[in-house]
C-alpha cells in the first residue's frame, strides 16, 4: 500500500511567520504595546492563535487577563484573516517534492493547529491545495494534535491506512502526534520551535524541504524503494 504521509503546515510547508508577526503586532499596537520582532515570533508559532497572544504580550510586559483573550484572538483572527498571504511562502522546493511523491503515489494531507477556517484559504492562495486529498485544522474535529484520532481522521480522509502513514512536521506537537499515532516523524530543522529540531527525539531531521524523499526511502525502503 502505498504511503500516506501527512503535513503541518505553518514552518514546515509554508512560512507563515512574516503575516503571523504583523497580526500578532496589530494586536500589541491596539493595546498600547511594543512590536515584537522576527526572532522572537518564531518561539510562538505552532500553539494556536491563544498561545500566540499570550506569548506575544508577557514579551511586552505581561499577559493579558483571561477576560480580554476572546478580543484580543477576535482582533488576531481578523488581520490574520485578511492578510494571511501578503507575505507567507512556501519553503523552498515545497511544490516541486510534493508533486515528486505524488507522482510515486503517494497520499498527501495537511493536519495543523491552524484554525481550520484560515489553514485551508491560505493552502489555496500559494497553490499548495489541489496536493492534498484532505486537510484538517483546529475547529475541524473537537479535538487537536497531538490527540492521535486527529491523525487517524486525516489519515482515512485520505484514503490511507495508519499503518502505513508518517507525520512530517518541524515541532514537539508533531512529534507527541506521531509517537501517539505509533508513526514515523520527520521534523524540518528550518521550522518554528522554541528548541532545535534535532533534540527532540525524530526518526529523521531534515534541513531541506527537497530531502525528504529520499529521507522517506531511507527510513522506509518498502515505501518507495530507491529514488
Amino acid at each position: 500500500m502505498a504511503p500516506t504521509l501527512i503535513f503541518d503546515l505553518d514552518g514546515t510547508l509554508v512560512d507563515t511567520a512574516p503575516d503571523l508577526l504583523h497580526a500578532a503586532n496589530a494586536v500589541l499596537a491596539a493595546r498600547g504595546r511594543p512590536p515584537i520582532d522576527p526572532a522572537t515570533l518564531h518561539h510562538m508559532v505552532g500553539f494556536g492563535a491563544r498561545s500566540l497572544i499570550a506569548q506575544a504580550f508577557a514579551a511586552t510586559g505581561g499577559e493579558p487577563a483571561p477576560e480580554d483573550m476572546p478580543a484580543l484572538v477576535e482582533l488576531f483572527l481578523a488581520h490574520y484573516g485578511q492578510h494571511m498571504a501578503d507575505h507567507s511562502r512556501p519553503f523552498p522546493g515545497v511544490a516541486a517534492t510534493l508533486q515528486e511523491l505524488a507522482d510515486k503515489g503517494a497520499r498527501l494531507g495537511v493536519l495543523t493547529n491552524k484554525p481550520h477556517g484560515l489553514a485551508a484559504p491560505l493552502l489555496e492562495k500559494l497553490d499548495l491545495a489541489r496536493f492534498f486529498a484532505a486537510i484538517y485544522g483546529a475547529g475541524f474535529k473537537p479535538y487537536v494534535k497531538p490527540d492521535r484520532r486527529i491523525f487517524d481522521d486525516v489519515v482515512a480522509a485520505c484514503g490511507g491506512d495508519p499503518g502505513h502513514a508518517a507525520m512530517i512536521g518541524d515541532s514537539v506537537t508533531d512529534l507527541h502526534t506521531a509517537r501517539a499515532a505509533s508513526v514515523p516523524c520527520i521534523l524540518m530543522s528550518y521550522g518554528y520551535t522554541p528548541v532545535a529540531a534535532s533534540s527532540l527525539g525524530a526518526d529523521l531531521v531534515l534541513d531541506e524541504f527537497t530531502l525528504l524523499p529520499q529521507a522517506l526511502s531511507r527510513l522506509r525502503p518498502a515505501w518507495f524503494g530507491e529514488f
